[in-house]
Parts: structure tokens; C-alpha cells; sequence
């Protein structure tokens, strides 16, 4: 049973990626993968840190066990800041990424108030990831408080207020600027409905503060709005942000695709998993101009139980999952994907956070068995 939902929502699930993504509005998008040892496709892999390590292993062990042709390229956090990314993120694990256009990100924390750019931050800035895609939808046998969630939150991943312009005006006194760009704008705006076109979906949200923010966005709704005269068939509306996050919460269904803004992303993104489970429930794409897609796990790093076998790989693995679909892996895609819901269904094995008792190694064993 849980394998014939999981079929009904695989169009709505997963992120229109470069593949079906409209080569002549992206004209630098589409080109070709690296090529490993025979058939196998280089992926970079960033097992990142607290329990990053053991949750990239559970998807190795499970991508070995249903024979997927990935080599993985692996990439660690550095332990000083690289002076060329301003960041612990080296210079060589970009260009892992440039060269094999496609990857994985576990989880990396970034010290607070330590005076370095975020790691997250500069993966997104380095590698131009312009749009990162988070479907949020509810698990076959897994009960929260709604049924049926089926979001997609396109968030812009470039600028806004993760811009990382401060400065201190005065003592006491610090700016944040906030950047707007039409290009950015057009750019996430288009995909958005692109996606929304490719998968059928009816209805394009643009997620704003322009009452207040007039200018900034304003900016951003008006670049909406001339992508939006472009796709007739798809509805298009303007919700404000703090009503949309109370409408989120009262009905989810009134929404279907929403686009917006950097920290407004960071904000719905983190609220419409809420909707379905958490963090550790949610896959993640990030998209990239040049052919780049890096999936990855966008909760933190939980140091907490880092190293006690006790932590959840299922968004690292879905994500992971995402990627396969952006390779065109549809075969072994679909049958990770089915094992991974089945194994939540039938309740047997789930991790503390899920409700239940299991390992990582007992979860990821039951996975496994399921392939």
C-alpha cells in the first residue's frame, strides 16, 4: 500500500531539475556528468559534521546495496579557514563540485559569531545555487497532524538578507542590507513556474513583504508577476508572509507551490516540514547555474548524538534520492524511495525522532531488506 502512494506521488514529489528544465531560458544548464571508474557517475559527497558522518554512510551502504552507479568524491569540512573561500570549505571541494556537477551535503554547522562566512552560505554563493527546492509531503503510515501536505517551497539561495553585507555603522549601530536583483528574481521566479508547469501543478504563490519593503519586494513581485503573464494555465497570487504562515498552519492545502525570497525560504521551508514530521523527514536540491545540482539534508548537525548510532538518514537519503532523479536513475530511484517508505509504514524500525527505538544500522538494515 505504501508503495502505491508513494508511485501516485512521485511527480509531486520531487524537483524539476536541469533535466525537463527549459534549456533555452537556462542556456547554461545541461551539460554533462563526470565519468568515474567504467560506467560509474563521480557524485562529490560532503559527509559534513555532528552526525553528517554516519548518516552519508547509511546512504552509501544503501546505494551499494541496490548496486547504484555512483562514485563518490569525498569532501570534508577544513579545520582552518581557506583564505580563497573565507570559509572552512576549501577551494578544492568547490571545484569537486564544478567539475563533477552533481553532489551531496550532510549536515555542517557553522560556529556562531566566529567572524568567518557561513558554510552553507558560501557553498550557495561559490557555486551560484540559485534556487533550492523542498518538497514537503505527508508519509504513507506516518501520522502527524495533517493529512495529505503536498508543498513545493522554491526559495531564492543567492541573496536577500543572507547577502552577508554588514557592517558596524557606530558602536552600537550595525547595518544589515538586504539585496533585491532583477536578475535573481527572474531567474527563481522562472523556475518556479517551469516546475510548476512540468509537474501539473495549478497554482504559483509569491511569498513577500512589499507592503512594508516596498522597494526590495516590490522588486521581487514585479519580476513574479512578468514571469507569471508567461504561464496563463497556472494561477498566480501574492500572500504576505506573515498571513501566509498563519494560513499554513490553519489549512496547507491552500498552497501548492510557493516562491520567495532568501530568508522568507528559510522561514516557510523550516514550517511546511513541520507540517509533515520535521527536518529529518524533508529532501532538498539546490540548483545551480552550469548544470549544478547539490541535494542535501537541511537539518542541523546534532552534535548531541553525533557518534551514538541513534540519528535518522531518511532526509539525507531522500535527498540523495533527488539527485538519482536528476541523473535520470529513475529505476534505482524509485526502488530506494519504496524501501524507505515502507520501512516507515510499517513502523517496526523507526529512529527516537520518528517515534520509535531503532539504530541507524537497524534502520538502515530495514531499509535494505526492503530493496
Amino acid at each position: 500500500m505504501a508503495s502505491q502512494i508513494a508511485r501516485r506521488l512521485l511527480p509531486a514529489i520531487f524537483p524539476t531539475t536541469t533535466r525537463n528544465l527549459n534549456k533555452s531560458l537556462f542556456p547554461s544548464i545541461g551539460r554533462g556528468y563526470s565519468s568515474g571508474t567504467s560506467d560509474l557517475i563521480r557524485a562529490t559527497l560532503f559527509p559534513g559534521d555532528g552526525i553528517g558522518p554516519e548518516i552519508a554512510s547509511s546512504v552509501k551502504e544503501i546505494f551499494n546495496a541496490a548496486d547504484v552507479p555512483i562514485e563518490w568524491e569525498e569532501h570534508y569540512v577544513g579545520t582552518e579557514v581557506d583564505p580563497r573561500t573565507q570559509s572552512f570549505v576549501t577551494w578544492e571541494s568547490l571545484e569537486s563540485v564544478r567539475k563533477n556537477k552533481v553532489g551531496l551535503k550532510g549536515p555542517m554547522a557553522t560556529p556562531i559569531g566566529k567572524g568567518h562566512r557561513s558554510l552553507n552560505l558560501t557553498l550557495r554563493k561559490e557555486l551560484n545555487l540559485y534556487a533550492n527546492v523542498r518538497p514537503c509531503y505527508s508519509l504513507p503510515g506516518y501520522k502527524t497532524r495533517y493529512d495529505d501536505v503536498n508543498l513545493i517551497t522554491i526559495r531564492e539561495n543567492t541573496e536577500g538578507e543572507y547577502s552577508g553585507l554588514e557592517h558596524q555603522v557606530v558602536r552600537g549601530v550595525v547595518e544589515s542590507l538586504k539585496i533585491i536583483t532583477r536578475q535573481a528574481s527572474l531567474r527563481v521566479a522562472e523556475y518556479a513556474f517551469y516546475y510548476a508547469k512540468a509537474h501539473g501543478r495549478e497554482r504559483v504563490s509569491a511569498i513577500h513583504k512589499a507592503n512594508i519593503m516596498q522597494k526590495t519586494d516590490g522588486l521581487f513581485l514585479k519580476c513574479c508577476r512578468e514571469v507569471a503573464e508567461r504561464y496563463p494555465e497556472i494561477k498566480y497570487e501574492e500572500v504576505v508572509i506573515d498571513n501566509c504562515c498563519m494560513m499554513l498552519v490553519k489549512n496547507p492545502a491552500l498552497f501548492d507551490v510557493l516562491v520567495m525570497p532568501n530568508l522568507y525560504g528559510d522561514i516557510i521551508s523550516d514550517l511546511c516540514a513541520g507540517l509533515i514530521g520535521g527536518l529529518g523527514l524533508t529532501p532538498s536540491l539546490n540548483i545551480g547555474e552550469g548544470g549544478i545540482a547539490l541535494a542535501e539534508a537541511v537539518h542541523g548537525s546534532a552534535p548531541d548524538i553525533a557518534g551514538k548510532n541513534l540519528a535518522n538518514p531518511t532526509a539525507l537519503l531522500l535527498s540523495a534520492v533527488s539527485m538519482l532523479r536528476h541523473l535520470d536513475l529513475h529505476d534505482k530511484a524509485d526502488r530506494i524511495q519504496d524501501a524507505v517508505l515502507k520501512t516507515i509504514a510499517e513502523g517496526e524500525y523507526r529512529t527516537a525522532d520518528l517515534g520509535g527505538s531503532s539504530k541507524t544500522s537497524d534502520f538502515t538494515k530495514a531499509i535494505i531488506d526492503h530493496l
